[in-house]
């Protein structure tokens, strides 16, 4: 990493963050679960995770933040603002990590705000709102189900109960997780329940795809993400011989399967240029190599920015599963077991990004996240909007995961002036 080129930035340019600090905390908060592949291995509510939620807390003690911790484990940092009855302007991400995780996903977001606050309180700058700086608890979802979980209770996507009964492969539960490390916390989780709502949301976060990096642009702005439409699909046929069974008299689960592993491609490459479809786990039985496959169990991940294209590729699936199941005489059955709706984040705070890119020379590439994060959440509750920068080669839950540290310094300097704005704090 050439930090050296990015330290000039902030040392004559007061409304830039400090780039080399940004990155040295980041380094420092990679120590914590370091892999010998130099990537993090920090899961949800483990003791490396209550150490990083100690360091980051500890930093935003440091700059005078008041703390304030939710009953799912939810991390509020809080600089006051001039006007204590305006809600907070807030920013932030989660510091759990996949078992084989980078040292950005994430933590770049929940980073970038403790540097925001740290530059503001460098430059005595004070704001009419709060500035608010969130670590959402078991983001990634490794350790316990369901992914975005502390987003999620928040915005009343699930419930606290159904949250905190959650277990990991050892049994342990998500409230006994908390209790283990300390981060149980006392203070309503969802806004449903009086949790507070923010004026706004920003969240800083790598990519984790290739798009912005193909067209050598340093900055997006999230204009939404991507729904998502998760299925388990079961193809039933009949196990039998592979030798003596002629092909015409054949039930065979794996050729319909494969007709629908093929569908799902071509679905999606039928509704560019947001359209994704995935299958990422079959299961065959009986999984003999001179058997004729009596069931096949597999997934399909469609994903579109657009709810009734979501719809039209569901239904272009279950129509080829007919067809395919009068062809191959099997039984198919498809189960729809996630729904995320696409989200379309708040148009003024997307041009509030986009103006701040302008403002430091360079022109944001609007672009969708294909990724679910825990702004999606924080969106179903008020404004909401993210900044994108690139990854190296597009790579994310990766312990090869890197990014540019001028890259870094650039999206951090984008977040500080889009919540200065926003937050009542004049930008020159």
């Amino acid at each position: 990493m050439d930090i050296a080129s990015t330290k000039s930035n902030t040392a004559n340019a007061p409304l830039r963050i400090n780039a080399l600090r940004l990155y040295e905390s980041l380094m420092t908060l990679a120590q914590i679960g370091a892999t010998v592949k130099g990537g993090v291995c920090r899961l949800a509510l483990t003791e490396l995770d209550a150490q990083a939620r100690d360091l980051v807390v500890g930093w935003a003690r440091a700059e005078g933040c008041s703390i304030r911790i939710d009953q799912i484990g939810n991390i509020f940092m809080r600089r006051a603002g001039r006007d204590p009855v305006r809600a907070a302007v807030a920013t932030g991400s989660h510091v759990d990590t996949q078992p084989t995780g980078g040292k950005f996903d994430g933590n770049y977001g929940v980073l970038a705000g403790i540097e925001v606050i740290r530059r503001l309180n460098e430059l005595k700058i004070e704001t009419e709102a709060p500035i608010e700086v969130c670590i959402w608890t078991n983001e990634e979802g490794s350790r316990f189900v369901p992914v975005m979980m502390g987003s999620g209770v928040y915005a009343g996507a699930f419930t606290l109960s159904h949250a905190l009964d959650a277990r990991d492969r050892d049994g342990v539960s998500v409230s006994e997780a908390l209790t283990a490390i300390g981060y149980n916390g006392t203070t309503p989780a969802s806004v449903a329940e009086g949790a507070p709502r923010f004026e706004a949301y920003f969240e800083a976060h790598i990519e984790q795809g290739p798009v912005l990096e193909a067209a050598a642009r340093p900055l997006g702005a999230v204009t939404g993400a991507l729904g998502q439409r998760w299925y388990d699909i079961t193809v039933t046929g009949m196990e039998a011989h592979a030798g003596p069974t002629p092909m015409n008299l054949r039930r065979d689960a794996m050729q319909a399967a494969a007709q629908l592993v093929i569908a799902a491609r071509a679905i999606a490459l039928d509704h560019q240029p947001h359209g994704r479809g995935t299958v990422g786990s079959m299961d065959v039985f009986p999984n003999s190599r001179n058997v004729i496959p009596g069931r096949v169990r597999f997934t399909v991940d469609f994903r579109h920015a657009e709810d009734a294209t979501l719809l039209a590729m569901d239904a272009a699936l279950r129509a080829r599963a007919s067809a395919v199941a009068q062809e191959f005489n099997c039984e198919i059955d498809i189960q729809q077991v996630v729904y995320f709706a696409p989200t379309h984040f708040n148009a003024d705070l997307v041009q509030s990004i986009r103006d701040a890119s302008t403002a430091l020379g360079h022109a944001a590439m609007d672009i969708v996240s294909g990724a679910g994060h825990d702004a999606v959440y924080a969106a179903r509750t008020g404004p909401a909007a993210m900044i994108f920068i690139p990854c190296k080669d597009g790579i994310s839950h990766n312990e090869i995961e890197d990014a540019r540290a001028e890259d870094l310094a650039l999206g951090a300097d984008v977040l500080f002036r889009a919540m200065l704005k926003t937050a009542g704090a004049a930008v020159s």
